[in-house]
């Protein structure tokens, strides 16, 4: 198949269409007109051979080869930039340019923030920006393969999903989770949300016979504890949501058996050789496990 020249103006509109869902939303945010937009798309159309949008009286939605071109223009653009941002560093010294981190929310708030102190303080023209991303579906490894982050922090049950690379930071215990001073609480019913208990725990989960099915669903692991401190019923918890948990639950160890939660970084092959996206991997495992504090008897570090 003959190669495709595509430039990154081509790419950037490509990007700004799927975006936008629209052309002429596409145009202004390009500050081009509607018309040229249009062109450029069929243009990069009859480059690839094939249909990238399905346009209508809905706008311009990206076909399956359009998200998949649209995500392939986003890591092409973005190694532009760290290519700019590299030589820089390689000539001055100094390490700046944007990094795009995506996180589930505890790891958002309690691993990323000491992390993040280090990075600033070593590099501080590295710009920084977290999005907090759900881990359901294609959660932060998503992001990371459709171009939108760099690096993600997510849970793995096992390698990194196809085409990416990532590496364990640590191994997180779960706990039962209960109002304090309860006198059984095992007997009381689950609390649950919807991003807990992935696939590394499900065998744990299934062998358990005290654990009923969840009759209380909250949004997040912080409204879980909320939840829990106000009597509804008992949790089984990560460490990491457990950091800082209030005085009204109190925190018991499930045993030698207890089931952990690994928690790793996944990028891009060609992001992980970047300056930045190195960087913040030192800087993680850096932490060696001791995190937030109130996890760091309950952290493993791998």
């Amino acid at each position: 198949m003959t190669a495709v020249d595509l430039a990154p103006q081509e790419l950037r509109i490509l990007v700004a269409v799927a975006e936008e869902g629209a052309f002429s939303a596409a145009a202004a945010r390009l500050g081009a007109t509607q018309s040229a937009v249009s062109h450029a798309v069929r243009g990069i159309e009859r480059k690839l051979g094939v249909v990238l949008f399905e346009r209508g009286r809905f706008g311009a939605r990206p076909t399956p080869a359009g998200e998949r071109a649209a995500a392939h223009a986003r890591r092409v653009l973005r190694m532009l930039r760290a290519l700019a941002a590299d030589a820089r560093a390689a000539d001055t010294g100094e390490l700046c340019g944007p990094l795009r981190i995506a996180a589930f929310r505890s790891a958002a708030l309690r691993l990323l923030p000491p992390a993040l102190e280090r990075l600033a303080a070593r590099h501080p023209g590295v710009e920084v920006t977290v999005t907090v991303v759900r881990e359901l579906g294609a959660g932060t490894a998503g992001e990371v393969a459709a171009g939108r982050a760099d690096l993600g922090i997510a849970t793995l049950s096992g390698p990194p999903p196809g085409g990416l690379v990532g590496g364990e930071l640590l191994r997180e215990p779960y706990s039962l989770v209960h109002p304090a001073g309860h006198p059984d609480p095992r007997m009381l019913p689950l609390v649950d949300w919807a991003e807990n208990c992935g696939s590394y725990t499900r065998a744990w989960w299934a062998a358990q016979d005290w654990i009923p099915a969840a009759t209380v669903s909250a949004e997040d692991d912080g409204a879980v504890l909320s939840m829990v401190g106000s009597g509804l019923g008992m949790a089984i918890m990560p460490a990491l949501s457990l950091t800082g948990a209030p005085s009204a639950v109190e925190i018991t160890d499930l045993g030698p058996e207890r089931p952990y939660r690994c928690v790793g970084y996944v990028t891009t092959p060609e992001l992980a050789a970047t300056a930045a996206v190195r960087a913040l991997i030192r800087t993680l495992r850096s932490l060696d496990g001791t995190s937030p504090e109130g996890t760091k008897a309950q952290l493993r570090a791998v």
